[in-house]
């Protein structure tokens, strides 16, 4: 792990400085940073992602616990002083790159290494990040959804991201992603983060986060492809009813003529709005809507 004059340090020897626009924020309380590794509980066969890798300074304490670390920087100097920070570690594979090939697809690249790395080890795939703030939500829906998925997430985000995450229905935060998360996890805050502990400081405070994914929950699921889309159908239209919403749905939503029997099967009220449903009661919809579809 790094210090703030080290990493200062390390940026001036390549002539480079924080990028605001990429969301450049480093993680300079070291305890926080032991913390945020001791939360994962990393094993000698597990494997991390993290996003956002900076100077190394995180992968350094990763690359002690974990079989393998996969470290994703999308700025190219950035990544030169972390592989050569982490020359001597042969579990680390940098990757100078942009995490997300669209907003709702990891890179290819990423995809491949991950599948690859999840074969050579044989325990868990976790996201252990100081998340860059343009991307973290994107970038834990798509761990969540994905053909690849995360078994446990521990990162560093803004706090509204980290309000979002957790959020019960009916508050203002809640949103597709709080859905997603409870839907087939548990998301907890561990720890509220004011902005000296980060340098440059940002502007707002942050939080430290943990998920954990729970196969009783994600089993309850029938398609989640199906799923996403009901959730964002009407999470899209949050304000109006629900039954107001089915009126708008698109893709194979649209082939769906028996909205209210789907809504009686779910013990839905028609009359509710889309924030005032549990991730619960979006899974029975889905659910319903998949044997209608069958």
């Amino acid at each position: 792990m790094q210090t703030k004059q080290q990493i200062q340090q390390l940026l001036g020897s390549a002539q480079v400085r924080p990028n605001k626009r990429l969301g450049q924020h480093f993680l300079i309380d070291l305890n926080l940073m032991k913390l945020l590794v001791d939360l994962a509980d990393i094993g000698k066969d597990d494997v991390v992602l993290e996003v956002g890798c900076g100077t190394g300074s995180l992968t350094q304490a990763l690359a002690e616990k974990a079989g393998g670390v996969i470290a994703v920087e999308m700025d190219k100097p950035l990544a030169r002083i972390t592989e050569r920070e982490l020359a001597e570690a042969k579990n680390v594979e940098v990757i100078h790159t942009d995490i997300l090939e669209t907003k709702h697809r990891i890179d290819s690249t990423v995809m491949r290494v991950l599948e690859s790395a999840s074969k050579k080890h044989a325990g868990r795939f976790l996201l252990v990040a100081n998340l860059p703030y343009n991307v973290a939500s994107a970038v834990m829906l798509n761990l969540v959804t994905g053909s690849v998925t995360a078994d446990g997430m521990y990162v560093t985000v803004q706090k509204e991201v980290a309000d979002r995450m957790t959020a019960a229905c009916g508050s203002g935060d809640y949103g597709t992603l709080s859905i997603f998360l409870a839907a087939t996890g548990d998301a907890r805050i561990e720890r509220r983060l004011k902005p000296a502990v980060f340098w440059p400081q940002p502007q707002v405070d942050s939080a430290m986060v943990s998920f954990i994914r729970k196969t009783e929950k994600v089993s309850r699921i029938q398609n989640m492809e199906l799923f996403g889309n009901v959730v964002s159908l009407f999470m899209q239209h949050r304000r109006k009813m629900l039954k107001n919403c089915t009126k708008l749905a698109t893709g194979s939503l649209v082939e769906i003529d028996n909205w209210q029997d789907i809504f009686e099967r779910s013990s839905i009220d028609t009359h509710k709005r889309p924030e005032q449903l549990s991730a619960d009661e979006y899974v029975g919809i889905a659910n319903a809507c998949y044997d209608a579809l069958r």
